[in-house]
């Protein structure tokens, strides 16, 4: 099923099939914390998510808003994602979201190796970007991520593809997995 906006609901539910007791990382979270939102109702009182952003008004946004959701299994997390080891969580990861955040960087490679570092073996990552043509919405195209590279960096850091889906009308999906 493909969609005109991002769904973050049916894409945890239905296409990467997270289960309740998950322990789950949004890196770059961002503040409206789509992808933690969804990913919190599907992981339920037995799992976690660990929201993450380099923006701690970002993260505070976040707290308010999953307070005034009464959701009590998310974490904000600061952190830099573009340093390797600087992501401060205590146990290995079932799944790792890079969701529209690597078009705001030019460090792929070590977010995709924290990713990679996060994950505790057969964890799964989750990669949606900017399509390359995707029309007037979201960031300038020379920002923007092509597939080919992303499959690249999955590659250089040892990740392999499980997925590859459409996951709105401007945004491409992956799933790779460590």
């Amino acid at each position: 099923m493909i969609t005109k906006q991002l769904n973050p609901d049916y894409i945890l539910k239905e296409i990467v099939e997270i289960p309740s007791g998950a322990l789950v990382g949004d890196l770059g979270c961002g503040s409206m914390a789509f992808f933690t939102v969804a990913a919190s109702k599907l992981v339920g009182d037995k799992g976690r998510v660990f929201a993450c952003d380099v923006l701690k008004e970002v993260l505070s946004s976040v707290e308010a808003k999953i307070k005034q959701l009464g959701l009590y299994n998310v974490k904000t997390v600061w952190t830099n994602l573009e340093i390797v080891g600087a992501t401060k969580i205590d146990q290995p990861l079932d799944y790792v979201f890079l969701t529209t955040t690597l078009f705001q960087s030019k460090n792929y490679l070590e977010m995709f190796k924290e990713a990679f570092r996060l994950l505790k073996p057969a964890g799964k990552l989750l990669v949606i970007e900017w399509k390359a043509s995707s029309g007037p919405i979201g960031p300038a195209q020379d920002l923007r991520l092509p597939k080919e590279a992303v499959e690249q960096l999955a590659k250089e850091t040892n990740f392999a593809k499980i997925k590859e889906f459409e996951a709105s009308s401007s945004h491409y999906g992956y799933i790779f997995q460590k």
